[in-house]
């Protein structure tokens, strides 16, 4: 996020796409709720209609998979209305010509027919977040979770850029992050091309700092992403791996060439606090220690860095986390893991990562430390790039918008979305029998025409079947999904949609394309 959440309830427009905050960030959307009541006004842009929605001055309900398009068709109205932050691009930004080049082939007209967004709402929607000076765009997985998620995320820099609302306090471009602390795995590189601080692993320069302080010679070669890593188990190129606080059986895409790969892996390694799918097939389970039994920070989606501290021991002979890696590098033979405590770790983190230099464990006591901190009296950044971007100007690139990989068709004529729910955050929140009793089953959301077709009611179980699988699940029917569309979740083993889901991925981040699979229904009770 280049803005704070606290800065959501002062914003005069919130523009909203690709997220249902109040169910898959539930802070934040009540924040955004509370927003409205203050007489801030909603653009949702969604092909469901989710709570804020409902909340919503626009709600934009288009075809699942045409962000980019949508996005183009915006700013061809702003830069012909003459909307665009003219002093903000010729100081702050490169690439201008060539967006006013690309977007003059989206006019209104053509982005509806793409999107299915009428040409009145696309002018309403222009005309309100680039005439209001705090408006700030928030995205989620319905961005990213596409072949284009890339593009989609860069098109949304761009429409910030032209409006002048990057690099304001209320403003921004905020992306709103899954879990506690995506964040901070991201920032210390849990990533396969950086070190920490997003510093490129095959930069001959970075290699060398890291070489130095770690006190080992380094590759140059990137990593491997998810999808990458099972087509290298099927192709025989990797051979173990070591699974940590994730279940991808049951989250990532085409389930079953997911399973078929782990049963296939030499070495199985999986550290969690819960039997998941995946661990099942593990060949050596660790038990991991949960949030209450250990201490560390927690770097969240506004880049807070927080204190995370011990409430109760462990179980007996369960080792904390960081000593259990720790003492695996040492078997491996690496002697640089000597470390006597959580706090010497994070000592580490600010010598490598200028972000976090000025922060320490009693700095953020309290209330915690948002990088970029870069000396030790910065109180923290509240909101990034006030005078100038990382790379100096900020550059527009012009994006074309492209299909998505997997369309309906007479054999899969329904297009199934997926995501969350309030109740169930990933898998292992069904472990709860509060939780679970709350909600037990999957339910698909079925539009009331579409139920009519199919002769389903609310005590129906329908099968959905995709060209990679097929499960059965009950019935939801409700106007929250269009007509020739379904939404499931991916919370229940009983009925693991991403058996459905196409692993189709973004070439660059090789996110897979959860929010758009062709199914077709039948009625099975």
């Amino acid at each position: 996020m280049t803005n704070s959440i606290e800065e959501v309830e002062g914003n005069d427009v919130l523009f909203i796409i690709g997220s249902n905050a109040t169910e898959a960030h539930p802070i934040i959307g009540n924040k955004m709720k509370r927003a409205v009541q203050k007489g801030s006004k909603l653009i949702v842009i969604d092909p469901r209609k989710t709570e804020l929605a409902t909340m919503a001055k626009y709600h934009l309900r288009l075809k699942s998979g045409t962000d980019a398009a949508l996005i183009n068709g915006l700013m061809h109205i702003i830069i012909k209305e003459n909307w665009q932050d003219a002093d903000y691009i010729a100081n702050r930004c490169t690439g201008y010509e060539s967006l006013k080049e690309n977007v003059a082939n989206y006019p209104p007209e053509v982005v509806e027919e793409i999107t299915g967004i009428s040409k009145d709402m696309l002018y309403k929607t222009a005309k309100l977040y680039a005439n209001t000076k705090k408006a700030g765009i928030f995205y989620t997985l319905g961005i990213t979770e596409h072949t284009t998620g890339t593009d989609n995320v860069m098109n949304l820099a761009n429409l910030g850029m032209l409006t002048g609302h990057i690099g304001f306090e209320h403003a921004g471009i905020n992306p709103l992050r899954g879990q506690n602390n995506v964040q901070g795995a991201c920032d210390m590189a849990a990533l396969p091309n950086y070190f920490p601080g997003y510093k490129a692993c095959d930069d001959k320069d970075n290699i060398e700092v890291f070489e130095k302080y770690w006190g080992v010679k380094l590759s140059d070669h990137k990593g491997l992403r998810i999808p990458e890593m099972l087509d290298g188990i099927v192709d025989g190129d990797v051979k173990a791996m070591y699974v940590m606080g994730e279940d991808p059986v049951l989250t990532d895409p085409d389930a079953n060439h997911v399973r078929k790969a782990m049963s296939s892996l030499e070495l199985l390694v999986v550290q969690n606090i819960f039997l998941t799918e995946t661990a099942k097939l593990a060949h050596v389970i660790l038990p991991a220690t949960l949030y209450a039994e250990k201490d560390g920070t927690f770097t969240n989606t506004e880049r807070r860095v927080q204190r995370v501290r011990k409430a109760v021991e462990p179980p007996k002979g369960v080792m904390l986390d960081w000593k259990m890696v720790a003492e695996i590098a040492k078997r491996l033979g690496y002697k640089g893991f000597d470390y006597n405590s959580e706090e010497e770790i994070f000592e580490e983190i600010r010598k490598t990562m200028p972000t976090y230099a000025g922060i320490t464990y009693d700095r953020i006591d309290k209330d915690g430390l948002q990088w970029g901190c870069l000396t030790i009296d910065s109180p923290g950044s509240k909101f990034l790039h006030a005078c100038e971007f990382v790379r100096g100007k900020g550059l527009m690139l012009p994006i074309e918008y492209l299909p998505p990989a997997e369309l309906v068709d007479d054999e899969y004529p329904v297009l199934m979305n997926t995501g969350r729910m309030l109740y169930h955050y990933n898998v292992s929140t069904r472990i709860s029998e509060t939780l679970d009793a709350i909600s037990p089953v999957e339910r698909v959301e079925i539009h009331p025409e579409d139920a009519k077709i199919y002769d389903l009611n609310k005590d129906s179980i329908v099968r959905v079947t995709s060209r990679r699988g097929s499960v059965t699940a009950n019935v939801k029917i409700t106007k929250r999904v269009q007509p020739g569309t379904i939404y499931m979740t991916f919370h229940f083993h009983e009925s693991p949609v991403n058996e459905l889901t196409n692993s189709a991925y973004d070439p660059v981040t090789k996110t897979a394309e959860y929010k758009v699979t062709a199914v077709k229904l039948a009625k099975e009770a």
